[in-house]
């Protein structure tokens, strides 16, 4: 007779209590139930490996590790196996030894642009509720994320490629456009995986997610034409370090084309991204003498400092001028009047920036880049 611990049968799966004909879901013995006290003192005496949990979940010991470490490849069914068959065991997962072996450090970096316009923080506030989603996105898929800002100055991109400290990079915000395409090559050329919340360009190097500017322009504008008004403004920034606000320029444009509207050069005017350039725009608008019923701004923090510039110069709004942000940042909601608004999907791009960054990190193609918008109206416009 043999005097070692006895052979561990497989996972056994079956029916048991009165509800499993109803498509409740089948209990799961423990083999462990099965030994005898001196045996399961044994199992508790030898550290587990991922070879017993093999044997207890019937299944080769490869599977063990990509189920353990949720590979796609392994089907839910087997996971959920191994997954009993190492609780059973009291097995835990070192994951330093894991990402050793595998030279993967199980991190994504997020690296945030300093904005020095938007506010004392450096941070859009646009940004806020995308971090959170990514944070969760990350965490359901077994990454950290390491939170870095990046300035137009720095060497962000030999600093990670250098240190090794994340397996992949998502960027929010980039600055100077054309600077930042050209630093975006060199990441290219290095082979490190990495993708961008900005605008989607044809042609253009790296890999990039973004709204659909251009619908959510029209959208916004239309919606301003179909209230009655007809001298409506453009306030952002178009040159080429702006792409994203080009787009929404386009499809002002290409709104008021539709309607039979002349565009009127001198019912646009720059700003960069803060309420302060919003606030200096709108009062050079207003102190020009230039008819205006209506501004659409590039931006939410443009078109808070065009309410207030509004407001400055005994405007009602939206009596005597409506104005229309794009963004809806939660600030968007406590302004006088609360701000009608182009709202950007920040739950979906946190979850497909994730999601792609991950299928980039295992060469395969992304699903999406382009993300639709939504009109919110609230009470800036009539």
């Amino acid at each position: 007779m043999a005097t070692g611990m006895p052979q561990r049968p497989h996972l056994s799966i079956v029916e048991v209590g009165p509800h499993c004909a109803a498509g409740r879901p089948a209990a799961i013995l423990s083999p462990a139930d099965q030994y005898t006290g001196g045996d399961r003192a044994m199992m508790r005496a030898k550290r587990p490996t991922s070879f017993d949990i093999a044997e207890l979940a019937g299944v080769s010991q490869s599977t063990v590790s990509r189920a353990l470490r949720h590979d796609s490849m392994v089907s839910e069914d087997t996971r959920l196996k191994v997954e009993e068959a190492a609780r059973l065991l009291n097995y835990k997962v070192d994951v330093n030894a894991r990402n050793l072996r595998s030279q993967k450090t199980n991190t994504l970096a997020l690296l945030l642009y300093e904005d020095p316009g938007t506010s004392d923080s450096l941070i859009n506030p646009f940004f806020l509720s995308m971090l959170s989603s990514i944070t969760r996105a990350s965490a359901r898929r077994g990454y950290d994320l390491l939170v870095s800002f990046q300035q137009s100055s720095n060497d962000w991109q030999g600093d990670y490629a250098a240190s090794k400290r994340a397996d992949g990079i998502i960027f929010l915000g980039y600055g100077d456009y054309p600077l930042y395409i050209d630093k975006i090559r060199r990441l290219d050329e290095a082979g490190i995986q990495h993708i961008t919340w900005g605008p989607v360009i044809p042609g253009q190097p790296g890999h990039f997610i973004g709204s659909d500017n251009v619908q959510g322009a029209v959208e916004a504008v239309s919606h301003l034409i179909a209230a009655g008004r007809r001298r409506i403004a453009f306030i952002g920034d178009i040159s080429e370090n702006c792409p994203e606000f080009r787009d929404r320029h386009q499809g002002y444009l290409k709104a008021l084309a539709a309607a039979g509207l002349p565009a009127d050069p001198a019912l646009h005017l720059d700003a960069q991204t803060a309420e302060t350039d919003g606030h200096a725009a709108t009062l050079l608008l207003l102190e020009s003498g230039v008819a205006v019923d209506a501004i659409f701004a590039a931006c939410d923090l443009v078109a808070i400092g065009a309410l207030h510039a509004a407001r400055d110069r005994g405007l009602s709004v939206p009596g005597d001028i409506s104005i229309v942000g794009f963004d809806d940042i939660q600030a968007s909601l406590y302004t006088n009047p609360p701000l009608t608004t182009v709202r950007q999907d920040t739950q979906a791009a946190g979850e497909l920036l994730v999601e792609n960054l991950l299928r980039l990190m295992q060469d395969k193609p992304i699903s999406q880049t382009i993300i639709p918008t939504r009109l919110i109206v609230r009470n800036s416009c009539r």
